[in-house]
């Protein structure tokens, strides 16, 4: 069943990204008076199909639904009538041709700005950016964080969400940066200026620094009350159910989940004999937390999470909301922020200053698809902003076969005053392929180790 909920947002994301991308080929082609034959969302068999009249566009749904294509009267593809010839796409002003070219990747990074719009409006809820204890040797004890710190912007961007300060200080880290400014407001609600300074390798690897950060979330004592047990867990197997308090570990007193927490991440596969109090009645038990990689660490797990009772949980939380005229110049900056640094870390990766586990594959696309989707409306929207993004960067690298490709082209022709010749063309085009053969095989790589992990 989660396997269908996966696979389900998967499709509809990048069903509507490359629909839109193909439309701004389309629309643009329209404009430019090409004759387009056929606008198809998806590849395959042909489930339905809509054509005016015999010499209109064929509007077609595929049975593929992870593409689509627009297919223009051109020369190059085949024998166009001659009253057709003046509508070739071939046959028109170089302009118009790098417009219709570049209009796929610049709908989706339109689509962007529209997605992040919507969330901006219907505005986010979110753990709020309070930090927790911090811990000697991290980052944040060097730049002077303390607990109870409230994160306010990084980088003059603002964070409501504890997601939005992480990934925008993450972000921005990749982006080179080996200086980021934190304002934040301490628990005397007095403002503060707090500068994380990074080294090399804390660029490189975002999981690496995210270890190195020590930013962790602030989060009162809780009692070690179970609330919820995950399904195929250590703590299903062993026994435990929501509402049983955790009176002791190996004939320790617990006094917080913290604490018990602390105790199962430093016993990986090894048995805990617990005093477990259920209904008033103490009785034993005993918990094999199961072994996970965390970076270079083995910790426990035992998959279970803590009883947080519901005003204590609305305290924690923020909601954060723009208003439409608010959020126009808002959602644009967004959109260049997340540009601007996809562009930088494929820049990274292509020269070896990132490691290109950074790569994320259909695998790993699908699965925060199904994620984003399960977290709410909000979330998949901004989801969704975020694979738009990549897609129209991604399409605008002067990569052949990629729109970009197409783009270099024209813009040689342009300096040159003649076309590029189809032999030239064609042998760069091999290598285009070639190389986004060789990159989707190392995503795909990378997705399968992460599953096995």
């Amino acid at each position: 069943m989660e396997t269908l909920h996966t696979l389900f947002y998967f499709i509809i994301t990048i069903g509507i990204l490359v629909s839109i991308h193909e439309f701004g080929h389309f629309w643009v082609a329209r404009k430019a008076g090409v004759k387009v034959l056929r606008f198809s969302v998806g590849f395959g068999k042909v489930l339905w199909s809509y054509q005016k009249k015999p010499d209109a566009t064929e509007y077609v749904l595929s049975a593929i639904p992870l593409g689509g294509y627009v297919k223009m009267v051109d020369e190059r593809e085949g024998e166009v009538s001659p009253e057709d010839l003046a509508f070739a796409f071939n046959r028109q002003p170089l302009r118009a041709r790098a417009a219709i070219v570049a209009a796929g990747p610049l709908f989706n990074l339109i689509l962007a700005v529209a997605l992040f719009w919507s969330v901006l409006v219907i505005g986010e809820t979110g753990i709020k950016p309070m930090l927790g204890a911090i811990e000697q040797g991290t980052l944040a004890a060097g730049a002077g964080f303390t607990e109870g710190d409230e994160i306010l912007s990084v980088n003059d961007k603002v964070t409501p969400t504890w997601t939005e300060a992480l990934s925008v200080i993450i972000a921005s880290a990749l982006d080179g940066r080996q200086e980021i400014n934190v304002n934040v407001k301490n628990r005397d609600d007095q403002p503060q200026l707090k500068i994380l300074k990074l080294t090399e390798s804390d660029t490189e690897n975002p999981e690496a620094l995210y270890q190195h950060l020590g930013f962790k979330p602030w989060s009162p004592k809780l009692k070690p009350v179970i609330g919820q047990v995950l399904p195929d867990s250590a703590a299903l197997a062993a026994g435990l159910k929501k509402g049983d308090l955790i009176v002791s570990a190996d004939g320790n007193a617990i006094s917080d989940w913290m604490q018990w927490v602390d105790t199962v991440k430093k016993q990986p596969d090894t048995a805990i004999k617990l005093t477990v109090e259920r209904d008033g009645v103490q009785m034993p038990l005993t918990i094999t937390p199961k072994p996970v990689k965390v970076g270079q660490r083995t910790e426990g797990k035992i998959g279970a999470a803590v009883y947080v009772p519901d005003d204590l949980m609305k305290s924690m939380m923020v909601e954060y909301s723009l208003s439409p005229w608010d959020a126009i110049p808002a959602a644009f900056e967004t959109t260049y922020f997340y540009s601007w640094t996809t562009l930088k870390m494929m820049g990274k990766m292509l020269v070896g200053k990132a490691s290109v586990e950074n790569l994320s594959g259909p695998i790993s696309i699908a699965q925060y698809a199904g994620q984003s989707a399960n977290m709410g409306l909000v979330h998949f929207i901004k989801f969704m902003g975020l694979v738009s993004v990549s897609l129209g960067v991604l399409n605008l690298l002067p990569v052949p076969v990629l729109d970009g490709g197409h783009l270099l082209f024209f813009a040689i022709e342009g300096i040159k005053g003649s076309p590029v010749s189809e032999k030239i063309q064609l042998m760069f085009q091999q290598i285009g392929v070639a190389l986004l053969i060789t990159l989707m095989t190392l995503a795909m790589f990378l997705d399968v180790q992460r599953l096995f992990q």
